[in-house]
């Protein structure tokens, strides 16, 4: 059997090949989005490391699921492969997302004040979650603006920071760490 490489060196002059072929710039909007939500993805595997609850470590293991979806959707150039048009997703992702929120919220006080990040490491990586999940959106509509994205990328990636802030606030109950609320000094 043959040692298969991860390495390649076709990379090595600043390039990179999009799924289909295309040679793009290493600093391409393409990878630029794209590896902003393998980012993402990366840091949300640090929140399934801890100990959670069954259930909200199911969840997270779908995320990241759909999440090697959006990145090989994004990787894609639709010019040469019809692959994007394979890797689709629909309201029922979004919807997900949306109702593990509200089950989340039913347990939470009410949200009065902006949080601090931070406490128990699991709710600590929510927090970084949704500050690269944010990202990973403006740098979906940055490229929007330059090639065709599906909006239910944009969409999700949207409704998707918003599930790890109510996680983040979810896992800082779980593990009896109080929230700090940001008190401004006005």
């Amino acid at each position: 059997m043959a040692k298969s490489q991860v390495y390649t060196k076709t990379g090595d002059k600043g390039k990179t090949s999009l799924i289909g072929g295309t040679r793009v710039d290493k600093h391409h909007y393409r990878l630029e989005a794209y590896g902003t939500v393998d980012e993402l993805n990366a840091n949300i595997g640090m929140i399934r490391s801890w100990p959670n609850e069954e259930s909200i470590n199911n969840v997270i293991l779908h995320i990241q699921d759909q999440l090697f979806m959006i990145g090989a959707y994004l990787a894609t150039d639709d010019a040469v492969s019809d692959l994007r048009s394979r890797l689709n997703s629909d309201e029922a992702e979004i919807t997900l997302l949306e109702t593990e929120m509200d089950k989340m919220e039913e347990t939470l006080p009410p949200l009065k004040n902006f949080i601090l990040p931070g406490g128990h490491p699991a709710a600590t990586y929510a927090h970084i979650a949704r500050t690269v999940c944010r990202r990973a959106e403006r740098r979906v509509n940055e490229m929007a603006e330059k090639t065709e994205v599906a909006t239910w990328v944009i969409r999700y990636l949207n409704r998707l920071s918003d599930y790890f802030f109510v996680l983040s606030r979810y896992l800082s109950n779980f593990y009896e760490n109080n929230e700090i609320p940001w008190s401004p000094k006005l």
